[in-house]
């Protein structure tokens, strides 16, 4: 059993950019679903699908993108709260990644969204991740 799904989410991702896979496979829950398509949204894969899988579980296919030189647009992606060490933010302390060339994915009270959409509805919560 894994302990943060999240976390095995990302680094399943960032082992696929760096392998240069076209797609990546991850099980599916609400709150990964959630991430994914704000990755979708952001610009940063470029479809999320919900899978029937062969053992019978959901899973989420995540068909990544690439630039110039089959260059992956996720340069770098970072969990930032885990289950040892929460990390929590007002909507004030939100900062921007790489100089606003990135995203921060926070858990609010609104529901899961990027650092942008939570600065606009005065929002904080938990900050999940950073994608740049």
């Amino acid at each position: 059993m894994l302990t943060d799904p999240i976390s095995d989410m990302l680094t399943r991702i960032r082992n696929a950019t760096m392998a240069r896979h076209e797609r990546v496979s991850v099980p599916a829950s609400r709150l990964k679903r959630a991430v994914a398509e704000i990755l979708a949204s952001e610009g940063y894969v470029s479809s999320v699908q919900t899978e029937a899988g062969d053992d019978g579980r959901e899973h989420l296919t995540m068909v990544l993108k690439y630039g110039r030189d089959r260059h992956p647009v996720i340069e770098g992606i970072r969990r930032v709260s885990r289950p040892g060490r929460r990390v929590y933010v007002a909507c004030d302390d939100i900062q921007k990644i790489r100089q606003g060339l990135g995203i921060s994915v926070l858990s609010t009270s609104r529901g899961v969204m990027s650092d942008r959409e939570a600065r606009k509805q005065g929002v904080g919560g938990e900050l999940l991740c950073e994608v740049w």
